[in-house]
């Protein structure tokens, strides 16, 4: 589902990422693990297309995103990728169903379409009667599950997650931590997570060590 070969990413002088390859299977829960600094975040960011890396190759679902322009990335970000976030980015003056419908509008389905998904999803999340209130008026773990019924709102090809119970107290974030193995077992997804915390990397099916840029393990 993912493929990632000889990726290198340079800050001015800095080399961030130092020919980084790595394969992540359909369906596969793939942890990455790190000091802070060792290259995490730009390789998720990588493999999400949110940046490009100066030399490598990257596809997605058999498509080589290398080679495509901007126009043609953003649709393909919002058709195939999902992503989660440390921090919620919900719109604050949106409901949470509002927040959850806006990818599926901005990739051009149906507003029918885009409600009917998005309450199956609050559905999912045990989100029913949270649907009308807006971010303010809910908890943290509440507004984390709201990130990734967005996320998911497109039935993107792979979920990228960077540090998403980062924010949580220990019930919420044994929750979400739950959630995205529900999530592979019920809609076959593939998801990628980088985290600090160890008890989540351990439960991925894959747990891979980066340090100074590369691969360690």
């Amino acid at each position: 589902m993912i493929r990632v070969t000889d990726i290198h990413k340079r800050y001015g002088d800095l080399e961030v990422l130092k020919g980084v390859s790595l394969e992540v299977a359909q369906g596969e829960v793939v942890s990455i693990v790190g000091a802070s600094g060792a290259g995490k975040t730009t390789l998720l960011q990588i493999m999400g297309t949110l940046s490009r890396p100066d030399g490598g190759r990257v596809e997605i679902d058999g498509q080589d995103v290398s080679s495509l322009g901007d126009r043609a990335l953003s649709r393909f970000r919002n058709a195939h990728i999902g992503f989660v976030f440390q921090f919620h980015h919900l719109l604050p003056e949106f409901t949470a169903f509002e927040n959850i419908c806006i990818p599926a509008l901005i990739g051009r389905r149906s507003r029918a379409e885009a409600e009917r998904r998005a309450t199956e999803l609050l559905a999912m999340m045990g989100l029913e009667a949270r649907g009308g209130h807006k971010p303010s008026e809910l908890s943290g773990g509440e507004q984390q599950r709201v990130a990734i019924a967005r996320a998911i709102v497109n039935s993107p090809s792979v979920l990228l997650a960077d540090e998403p119970s980062g924010n949580l107290d220990t019930h919420n974030k044994e929750e979400i931590h739950r959630l995205f193995f529900e999530l592979r077992d019920r809609l076959g997804q593939t998801v990628v997570i980088v985290t600090h915390d160890e008890g989540l990397a351990a439960m991925a099916d894959r747990r891979i060590a980066m340090s100074d840029g590369r691969i360690i393990g």
